[in-house]
């Protein structure tokens, strides 16, 4: 009795393995499924990415504001006759506080 129920053990286990472990088990639609996940979630990121790009390309072809934006901003252009003011914001080191911006600063050593 004992030789027959090893048997039908041994039997069961060796059916289960090509559903647990085999070439198309459960195991490795997992795995698969978690590469699809993560492909997916990449491809919405790139497509994001290529619709911002997209739309700034419309508006370089469209109109001269855009252009005249980025050259300022990424450039650092100015328009002929132009003043160009700059604001800071936070003060850092070494900067003068603004009470006595106005003051002299000496360079002597």
């Amino acid at each position: 009795m004992r030789a027959v129920t090893l048997i039908l053990i041994i039997l069961l286990l060796l059916l289960q393995y090509p559903l647990w472990l085999g070439k198309g088990g459960w195991l490795k639609v997992w795995e698969l499924s978690l590469q699809v996940e993560a492909k997916q979630e990449a491809n919405n990121q790139t497509r994001m990415r290529n619709t911002l790009l997209d739309a700034e390309v419309r508006d370089l072809k469209q109109g001269t504001e855009a252009i005249e934006e980025h050259a300022r901003s990424e450039l650092g252009m100015i328009k002929r006759d132009e003043v160009f003011f700059q604001i800071v914001g936070d003060q850092h080191k070494g900067e003068v506080p603004a009470d006595q911006a106005g003051k002299p600063v000496s360079t002597t050593r």
